[in-house]
């Protein structure tokens, strides 16, 4: 894919991410896709997405900065969300993606549950 496909395909997958039609990501995501080291499937990649906005329905990935490098995007991210009492978080992701064939085959990111219980508790405490 030229550098242009690959920035329109990127801003694509994010926007179906952001419109949460995980059921969809087999337009993007290949079946045997490998996710910070280890193998899984599209449903299962899926899954875990569907997991973040079960938890935080209004979730939102909002790209800041998208590097390109032949086959491989390195994205800047700030995710906002609201937590189980109503406020507003947000932090920063950052994921490095290899495309083959015009599917995302591998996957580097560092969105964990952890990291978004933490931003939560830091908005309930600066807000108190």
């Amino acid at each position: 894919m030229e550098r242009a496909d690959l920035e329109e395909f990127y801003r694509s997958y994010l926007g179906r991410c952001n419109e949460h039609r995980f059921e969809e990501l087999g337009e993007f995501v290949d079946d045997r896709v490998e996710v910070n080291g280890a193998p899984h499937d599209v449903g299962h990649y899926a899954a875990g997405l569907r997991t973040v906005v079960q938890q935080y329905p209004d979730f939102h990935w909002e790209l800041k900065h998208l590097l390109i490098d032949g086959d491989w995007l390195s994205a800047h991210l700030i995710d906002t969300y609201s937590t189980l009492d109503g406020r507003r978080a947000s932090l920063q992701e950052f994921a490095t993606y290899h495309v083959t064939e015009g599917r995302i085959v591998q996957v580097w990111g560092d969105l964990e549950q952890a990291r978004l219980l933490t931003a939560a508790e830091d908005a309930r405490v600066s807000m108190t």
